[in-house]
């Protein structure tokens, strides 16, 4: 059974934080002496990701390794999950104390839409966007794939249950009117499943919502199948309706050996660091003031943050700031 009867986890915090009462020790002649303090304990906490094909798990990884190396009583760690939707989900159950989610679902979750249809989640909060995640439709040249509406027939991996680019496809798919259940072979692979899948043939196509440059992409494009990402353009009014996407374009400089000759265009979403309510301030003020005071240092952990500014990561946020980070925020003058 999930976790019904655990404690909330500022409660679980504040206790695990507690030094032990200082005792004291009766010396042989009745005098008394007072112990040595006994240290402060460390508190475990972890940030869920995703595939480690993708950028979220070395995002994840890079921020753990910033936190703890302030030497708090905080220890931050990166956990694997399934994607955007596996992190909301185990957020809302205290599994996780922060996640990292596509803005889209995020701002699903937050107003109860989507998967969360009548349900808004209104404890969970911002920290802070990242970077922009391309939907990115991979195919093999061969399989004839040149438009979205080509997939129709095709064997497509919309992606893992639980995932964002799952949503995506889905969504984009009923947008052009193709039915992922009747209209197409719809798989449910993981993102680091899919390029081998493309390319033995089992697939003909896969969706990918990630930052660019990305290397299990690199490798897909390094088999012996000619590769093409396919261009998603004249969706003005998907935009309109879904406004947390954005045109976007993958550079063909990042994948020279595509068979597309230019520029791809495409839509995007922002990856956002989450978290809810629950976590403390002192902790979320800690992770927000550590990323924005080292943020060279950030900056260079990964090729897909190389656009990114300090003001862009306070751009594509679906809910309201954690007041740790907003706390950060405004001392630093960022927010007013």
């Amino acid at each position: 059974m999930k976790k019904a009867l655990i404690l909330t986890l500022s409660l679980l915090l504040i206790n695990s934080c507690k030094k032990e009462e200082t005792p004291t020790e009766t010396g042989t002649e009745g005098s008394t002496k007072t112990a040595k303090p006994t240290a402060e304990k460390v508190v475990h906490i972890s940030i869920g990701t995703g595939s480690q094909t993708g950028v979220y798990y070395p995002t994840g990884m890079k921020l753990s390794e910033m936190v703890n190396s302030k030497k708090s009583k905080f220890n931050l760690t990166a956990k694997t999950m399934a994607g955007s939707v596996d992190n909301v989900q185990k957020l809302l159950s205290n599994d996780i104390q922060f996640g990292i989610v596509q803005s889209d679902i995020h701002y699903q979750a937050y107003k109860g839409e989507g998967k969360w249809d009548g349900k808004p989640q209104s404890k969970l909060r911002s920290v802070f966007a990242i970077y922009p995640e391309v939907v990115t439709l991979v195919s093999r040249d061969d399989a004839g794939i040149k438009k979205l509406a080509d997939l129709k027939g095709k064997k497509v991996n919309i992606g893992a249950p639980k995932s964002g680019q799952r949503e995506n496809a889905k969504s984009l798919l009923k947008f052009i009117g193709i039915d992922y259940k009747k209209d197409l072979t719809a798989e449910g692979l993981s993102a680091g499943e899919s390029p081998s899948s493309l390319q033995d043939g089992k697939i003909d196509a896969y969706f990918f919502t990630v930052g660019h440059p990305n290397s299990s992409l690199s490798e897909t494009t390094a088999g012996k199948h000619k590769i093409r990402i396919v261009e998603l353009t004249g969706l003005e009014d998907y935009i309109k309706k879904n406004p947390w996407f954005t045109k976007s374009t993958i550079l063909k400089s990042q994948y020279p050996k595509l068979v597309n000759e230019t520029d791809i265009e495409s839509i995007a979403v922002k990856a956002t660091l989450m978290t809810t309510e629950d976590v403390p301030e002192e902790l979320v003020y800690l992770l927000t003031k550590t990323v924005f005071e080292n943020f060279d240092s950030f900056k260079k952990s990964h090729p897909a943050y190389a656009t990114l500014t300090k003001e862009s990561m306070l751009e594509g946020i679906t809910a309201p700031l954690h007041p740790g980070a907003e706390k950060y925020f405004k001392e630093s003058g960022l927010i007013k």
